[in-house]
């Protein structure tokens, strides 16, 4: 998701590889790596956000992503 980021591309880009080397070791498709990530999305948000901020965190989450996959 391109976006200012106060962390550096070397630790996103590891954390990304390391993610990705997993989904592909358990062959996972499509449908399943998406579920799996929504549901890794869905647990930082109930151990990581306080309730009361997570509808708006998870809008502003949802927003950023349209705009990653729609190129804008």
């Amino acid at each position: 998701m391109p976006q200012q980021s106060k962390y550096s591309d070397s630790q996103f880009e590891a954390i990304m590889h390391d993610i990705i080397i997993a989904l592909e070791k358990n062959q996972a498709n499509r449908d399943l790596s998406l579920m799996v990530l929504g549901n890794v999305v869905t647990n930082i948000f109930h151990q990581q956000v306080p309730e009361n901020q997570r509808q708006q965190m998870a809008e502003q989450f949802t927003q950023v992503l349209l705009k990653s996959i729609n190129g804008k």
